[in-house]
């Protein structure tokens, strides 16, 4: 397809809309990733997408600024499990058919999605989140070991790990979205970061389409996440289950609907 400026302008669009939509809940790549395909085969895809994106996120993580000196220690918590899981998840796209992760992701971003819509009732009921009151040392086990698949799904791809970071940041017992907005964000930014050296590394990056995405991915970024701090609460939760069943209804046609209808 020849490079004329309606490609770089439907890339740019793609990525500035990407970088607010990853930080209000997530599922950027779904703008991106279709809009690479249009110039690049999927392995490519998904590796430029990845690194266009690392930037928007790092942009909406200085948005956040004020909200992740709330959530330090939970920042820490997660760390390693994000970036052990980023390299084991970036290496996969190496070795392993796709086709077995197309199976299960939209399951997971549907149960994902299903968990933040009940969480208040959850909470409610288990007594999650009451003030002053710190998650068990199991319930604490469990979130750091489902970080750590959610990042080995984000090293592989990564649409939807807002959806899936945020249910269990508030099964864990965190309460403010934007709090959380704020821990999810970091924590892409560490599974992403990882992905974007060893898909530099592995050469499946198409730099120049990168570089231009990149910079309106920073925009759309700085701009969503300071746009999400000023919304109301509840409107950004009923955004993030929103963008939840979309991405769901996506999956479940492009994965399972799809190919059976080709047969």
């Amino acid at each position: 397809m020849p490079e004329h400026w309606e490609t770089y302008a439907l890339l740019c669009l793609s990525a500035f809309a990407a970088g607010v939509m990853n930080a209000i809940a997530g599922g950027g790549t779904l703008l991106t990733f279709p809009s690479l395909l249009t110039v690049v085969d999927a392995r490519i895809a998904n590796a430029t997408s990845t690194v266009a994106l690392v930037p928007g996120s790092l942009a909406s993580v200085w948005g956040y600024r004020s909200e992740l000196r709330h959530v330090r220690r939970w920042s820490w918590l997660l760390f390693w499990p994000s970036l052990f899981g980023g390299v084991v998840g970036s290496l996969l796209v190496t070795v392993l058919d796709e086709k077995y992760f197309r199976a299960v992701v939209p399951w997971l971003i549907l149960t994902a999605t299903l968990l933040f819509l009940f969480q208040p009732t959850i909470a409610r009921l288990a007594g999650i989140g009451r003030p002053h009151a710190p998650p068990s040392a199991w319930t604490l086990t469990g979130v750091v070991f489902f970080q750590f698949l959610v990042s080995v799904y984000g090293g592989y791809f990564g649409a939807g790990i807002g959806i899936l970071m945020l249910s269990s940041l508030a099964l864990m017992g965190l309460s403010d979205i934007h709090e959380m907005n704020a821990l999810k964000t970091l924590l892409a930014v560490v599974i992403n970061g990882v992905s974007v050296a060893i898909f530099i590394y592995g050469n499946i990056v198409n730099r120049r389409y990168a570089l231009v995405m990149a910079v309106a991915a920073i925009a759309g970024g700085y701009c969503g996440a300071r746009l999400a701090r000023r919304l109301n609460r509840n409107l950004v939760r009923w955004i993030v289950i929103a963008i939840g069943f979309v991405l769901t209804a996506y999956l479940f046609h492009k994965y399972w609907i799809a190919p059976s209808s080709s047969h």
